[in-house]
């Protein structure tokens, strides 16, 4: 049965009616964190720092009928934006010790604490943010809070984490290739990763860690479909508009989905019948040209992330470090060559979407990624589903499979054209 409010609206009726206070909300957010079986959600907790700040709101905001629209709300920030009073890891110890304390928020951190969010501390992530399965050699592994059998996936990985065991209503994460998309997937979480443009410039980059400046997006995960609207709207200033009706949607093929497993496969087609009942037509697409994206992303992807972390290598974890030592050896002229190619991607896009509104497919091929295991098969089979929207610097809302009664973990893509992020969320949210 569909709750009849979501959470963000259920929060906001709460405070309005002193059902509940900020303080009392911050509390429990901090009862909530890091109970995940790694116990590492949050790198770094600022537990007293929002206890204090829960106490202040109502003074720092006393007009009651014009609060800000996150009064009150736990939001986690993911480990690679700066917050005053806290070093700014980026999944890595030697980053940790190297870091100066900030002594000013990062764009991000501002805009929650503008809007009146309580931060309740700073995420996990792979090192770096240069992985996908949420393992991290520094600081462990991050499982989900739900089943300790599972990894979050990554590298969004502690946010995801939060949200999942309710520390936060919400997550800051960023999105280079699929670091939104694949954590809100496997752990039954929506999650949205902003256009490329939303994301562009020194402004909204202002105190945070880039990875490949590229590709690199803001982004959210939350729990709610229904909430993606106003949340995208406070942080990043998307507004709320009205959801399209009967928007064509086209849909990867059975070439595509090959690799796919069962539960993912029934997902798919399950989230195809429920947006037919929508009025969404529905249109096999040709996605022949994708063949290209994964070479195209990693390459640009490693040569990026080369510069930022030159002279570093030797202190990341070996597989990272190879990336990076082979990011550092594309040439000049081969970069220029990914990027001619990159821009005959982006075409190639631009003319898909003349034929579609909307594109859905898998997030992943797998739904589970379990503790323990060896999982570095799996990086370029899950970047084959998450690089094509990378490219092309694509908005994507991650649909949860179990918002349809599909097993956890088979979440779904769907995909608008650049700048749509009104549109798609609303859309969304309609869901």
């Amino acid at each position: 049965m569909t709750n009849p409010q979501s959470p963000l609206t259920s929060l906001h009726h709460a405070l309005a009616s002193s059902e509940t206070d900020p303080h009392t909300i911050a509390v429990a957010a901090a009862g909530k964190a890091n109970s995940n079986d790694s116990h590492n959600a949050f790198l770094t907790l600022t537990t007293i720092e929002s206890l204090h700040r829960a106490e202040r709101l109502p003074n720092l905001f006393a007009d009651t009928q014009n609060r800000p629209p996150l009064y009150g709300v736990p939001i986690s920030i993911k480990d690679c934006f700066d917050l005053t009073g806290t070093t700014t890891s980026c999944g890595s110890r030697y980053y940790q010790q190297l870091h100066p304390v900030a002594e000013k928020n990062s764009w991000v951190a501002q805009r929650l604490l503008d809007a009146g969010a309580i931060i309740p501390g700073k995420t996990h992530l792979h090192q770096l943010a240069y992985g996908i399965t949420g393992e991290n050699a520094d600081y462990g592994d991050s499982v989900q809070p739900r089943d300790s059998t599972l990894l979050t996936g990554g590298s969004s990985s502690g946010a995801a984490a939060s949200v999942q065991e309710g520390s936060a209503l919400a997550a800051i994460g960023t999105d280079t290739g699929g670091s939104v998309r694949v954590p809100a997937a496997l752990c039954g979480l929506a999650g949205y990763r902003a256009s490329l443009g939303v994301s562009r410039g020194e402004e909204r980059w202002s105190g945070a860690a880039h990875l490949a400046p590229s590709f690199d997006t803001l982004g959210l995960l939350f729990r709610d479909l229904r909430d993606g609207p106003a949340l995208a709207g406070a942080i990043y200033d998307i507004p709320s508009i009205t959801a399209p009706s009967q928007p064509r949607i086209g849909y990867v093929g059975d070439n595509f989905t090959h690799d796919c497993e069962p539960e993912v496969l029934s997902a798919f087609a399950a989230w195809k019948q429920r947006l037919t009942e929508r009025r969404a037509t529905l249109m096999p697409i040709d996605t022949a040209f994708w063949v290209d994206s994964l070479d195209i992303f990693a390459s640009i992807q490693a040569s990026e992330a080369a510069q930022l972390h030159r002279s570093h290598y030797q202190h990341f974890e070996p597989a990272i470090a190879e990336r990076l030592a082979w990011g550092a050896s594309i040439t000049i002229e081969q970069l220029q060559a990914f990027h001619r190619r990159l821009e005959v991607f982006r075409s190639q896009m631009s003319s898909l979407f003349q034929q579609v509104d909307l594109l859905l497919l898998p997030c992943a091929p797998v739904s589970k990624l379990f503790a323990g295991k060896d999982q570095s098969h799996i990086r370029k089979a899950i970047l084959r589903y998450t690089t094509p929207a990378s490219l092309a610097g694509l908005p994507v809302v991650t649909l949860a499979g179990e918002a349809i009664g599909a097993p956890l973990g088979t979440g779904m893509q769907l995909v608008a054209a650049p700048m749509q992020d009104a549109s798609l969320l609303a859309f969304a949210a309609a869901l």
